[in-house]
């Protein structure tokens, strides 16, 4: 039997897993959605163009897209088996970079909303929306760095 601060970390680690995994999983559906509009039309999904800003050329953009997904499902797994060291440094990090990162995807939807002839890049919602789920990932990855676990790192009572 586990010792009571080691299943507490243990769970811990499975609820973070299970945040950060359905935030990869959301991101692989709307990479997977996108190649398959890109390459065999689906009626029900959006059109390809719904799916893709016109920042970056396709290929390049799906390159991308791949190394995150495999780099978000890495992390995942590392998370789930209480593998990835808690480090305060990253916590700071990752917390400003994700903060950074929420803020101005919000700010891009916001104007896609409130201006009046915004440009498309901010009207292209289905990418927009995505930005919210990686900038999610990075703060609860932060969150998870910041985690001190009961007894792991506190002070002793008094």
């Amino acid at each position: 039997m586990k010792e009571p601060i080691a299943a507490d970390a243990d769970a811990r680690c499975r609820r973070y897993a299970a945040a950060l995994g359905v935030l990869t999983a959301l991101f692989g559906l709307r990479v997977a959605g996108q190649a398959l509009q890109r390459f065999v039309p689906v009626e029900a999904l959006p059109s390809y163009e719904a799916f893709h800003s016109p920042a970056l050329p396709y290929s390049l953009l799906l390159a991308v897209q791949l190394f995150l997904f495999a780099l978000m499902c890495s992390i995942t797994y590392d998370v789930a088996l209480c593998n990835r060291r808690r480090n305060p440094q990253a916590a700071r990090l990752l917390g400003w970079i994700g903060a950074l990162y929420m803020i101005g995807s919000l700010a891009r939807i916001a104007a896609g909303l409130a201006l009046d002839h915004p440009a498309e890049w901010f009207t292209s919602w289905i990418p927009a929306i995505f930005h919210l789920v990686l900038a999610a990932f990075v703060l609860t990855l932060a969150a998870y760095h910041a985690t001190v676990w009961r007894g792991a790192q506190a002070a002793p009572a008094a």
